[in-house]
């Protein structure tokens, strides 16, 4: 166990974050400057959920098919199998626009 100590702000962005996940087909764009939480507050809110976190690896050879595979993968995960997923995403990870 770690022992957490968050900020007020924090704990109530992880309760928006939470709520929307549980929705269904749930779904959110979080906006704000680098260093800011975004990442370590989804972890934390898919954590909390006991739901699972899906993140592409992207390196210098990534590729469309990388892409293609890797949705499939999610894809699959959510749809086939029928587990509850979070789909991590960041503006950083954008190769080809």
């Amino acid at each position: 166990p770690m022992d957490l100590v968050l900020f007020q702000d924090a704990i109530s962005h992880i309760c928006r974050i939470s709520r929307v996940m549980r929705q269904p087909a749930g779904s959110a764009l979080l906006v704000g400057v680098g260093g800011s939480g975004r990442q370590s507050l989804t972890k934390l809110a898919t954590s909390i959920a006991e739901y699972e976190l899906f993140q592409v690896q992207v390196s210098s050879v990534y590729a469309m098919l990388d892409w293609k595979e890797d949705l499939k993968k999610l894809f699959l995960m959510a749809g086939v199998e029928g587990k509850e997923v979070v789909f991590l995403f960041n503006d950083t990870q954008i190769k080809f626009e």
